[in-house]
C-alpha cells in the first residue's frame, strides 16, 4: 500500500522554557490557594515547582496541615490518595497524571488481602487478636482501611521501625504488605531472626506455607517488591568498592535483604539525602535508590566534590513515580485558574475514615 505525506502528523518538540513559564505564571495567579507537593523520585522539571518537597510521611503531614483549596500532588496515586483522606472535605487532591501508579502497590489488593486474612484467621483463630495487619504507605486507599478496620496501621520507609514495634505491642505476629523487603529489612535490624518470617505466596491457597509454619512466624511478609529497588544487586556494591575502596554504600530499605546487609547505611528516601548532604566533602557514595533522586544528589553534592554513584549499571527509572512531566503539571494549573478541576482524586467517605485510623495511628507512633 502507498504511503503518502496525509498518512503522518507531525509533532513538535514541546518547548521546555515555555512550560517552565506556563507553569509559573499560572502558580502566581493561584497564590496560596494552590499548593505542589513534590515527591522526590519527580523529574527535575517538575520537582522545581514544588512548594515543598519529601518523601511519603514528610508530605503526608504536609498535605494534613495545609490550608490551600488545590493540593496538586506531584507523586503516584496512594498519595494524592493520602491528601484527599488526611485534608478537609472542602480541599481538593489532584494527580497530573492518573496513570502515575505504583507497581509494588498493584501486587496487593483488597481481595486477596482479605482472602489471606480468613485463611489466616483459620490457622490462628481469632487473626484480630493474633496478627497486626500493616501496611506500606505504598498501597490503596481501601488497604489502609482494611487496616483501619483490624486495629492496624500505616507504615512508611522513615518510621518502619517505631510502627514495627508497636505492632508487637498489640499482638504477636504481623501481616505485613506489600513490600516484603521493607518489612524483612526492618524487623532483623529490630533483632527478629530471619527463621520467624515466612514469605505469604498470594497466587497459592495458604500462602504457600504450611499451618505450622504461619504459627511459628513472627512476619509474614507480603510477596511484593519494588521493581527499581529489585535491580540491586550485591555485586555491584562490590564493583564498586572496587574502584572506590574508601566508598560508602547507602541504600534505601526496600532493597533486597542481601543488599541492605552489605550497605554501610540503610534508611529512608529523606534519610539518604540528610546523610550524604552531612558526610565529609571528597567522599564517595553508592546509592541504592531510584535514578533521578540519585542524579538530583550528584548535582546538588558536586561542589564538595562527592561523587554519586546509582546502584545499578543498567539505568531503569521507575516509569510510574516520574510520569509527569511539565506540559501535564501546566494543563492541570491552567485549568485550575480557568476554574476546571481536572484529575481530581478522591476517597469514598467511608474507605476515607477507615484509613484514617490506621493513618492517625501511624502519626501518633512516628517520631
Amino acid at each position: 500500500m502507498a504511503v503518502t505525506a496525509v498518512d503522518f502528523q507531525v509533532f513538535k518538540p514541546v518547548d521546555d522554557e515555555l512550560m517552565q513559564s506556563r507553569i509559573r505564571e499560572a502558580k502566581a495567579k493561584l497564590g496560596d490557594r494552590l499548593m505542589i507537593l513534590g515527591h522526590h523520585y519527580q523529574r527535575e522539571e517538575v520537582i522545581q515547582h514544588a512548594d515543598c518537597t519529601g518523601d511519603s510521611l514528610k508530605l503526608s503531614r504536609v498535605a494534613a496541615e495545609s490550608k490551600a483549596d488545590f493540593i496538586v500532588f506531584c507523586g503516584v496515586h496512594f498519595m494524592a490518595e493520602v491528601a484527599d483522606i488526611l485534608t478537609r472535605p472542602d480541599q481538593v487532591s489532584i494527580l497530573p497524571d492518573l496513570a502515575a501508579g505504583c507497581s509494588m502497590a498493584d501486587m496487593a489488593n483488597l481481595a486477596k488481602v482479605e482472602k489471606a486474612w480468613r485463611e489466616l484467621d483459620e490457622v490462628l483463630g481469632d487473626a484480630e487478636q493474633a496478627i497486626t495487619p500493616m501496611t506500606y504507605i505504598n498501597s490503596a486507599a481501601d488497604l489502609k482501611a482494611f487496616c483501619g478496620r483490624h486495629n492496624g496501621i500505616v507504615c512508611t520507609s522513615t518510621n518502619a521501625r517505631n510502627v514495627v514495634e508497636w505492632g508487637f505491642s498489640q499482638t504477636e505476629k504481623i501481616l505485613f504488605f506489600p513490600d516484603q523487603h521493607l518489612g524483612r529489612n526492618t524487623a532483623y535490624a529490630m533483632g527478629i531472626p530471619l527463621e520467624e518470617m515466612v514469605v505469604w505466596d498470594f497466587d497459592l491457597p495458604m500462602g504457600g506455607l504450611t499451618e505450622d509454619a504461619i504459627k511459628k512466624a513472627k512476619m509474614i511478609l507480603w510477596k511484593g517488591f519494588c521493581s527499581v529497588h529489585q535491580m540491586f544487586k550485591p555485586e555491584d556494591i562490590d564493583s564498586f568498592l572496587q574502584e572506590y575502596p574508601e566508598g560508602k554504600v547507602i541504600s534505601h530499605p526496600e532493597s533486597s535483604f542481601e543488599v541492605c546487609q552489605k550497605s554501610d547505611y540503610v534508611g529512608s528516601t529523606e534519610y539518604i539525602i540528610k546523610t550524604i548532604a552531612d558526610a565529609e566533602p571528597n567522599t564517595q557514595w553508592l546509592v541504592g535508590t531510584e535514578l533521578n533522586l540519585v542524579n538530583r544528589l550528584a548535582m546538588q553534592n558536586k561542589a564538595d566534590n562527592k561523587i554519586v554513584k546509582f546502584m545499578s549499571p543498567t539505568i531503569s527509572m521507575c516509569s510510574t513515580m516520574f510520569r509527569i512531566n511539565a506540559e501535564q503539571l501546566a494543563n492541570t494549573l491552567e485549568s485550575l485558574v480557568e476554574g476546571k478541576v481536572v484529575n481530581q482524586i478522591t476517597v469514598a467517605e467511608d474507605e476515607a475514615k477507615q484509613a484514617l485510623l490506621a493513618l492517625e495511628r501511624m502519626f501518633e507512633v512516628s517520631p
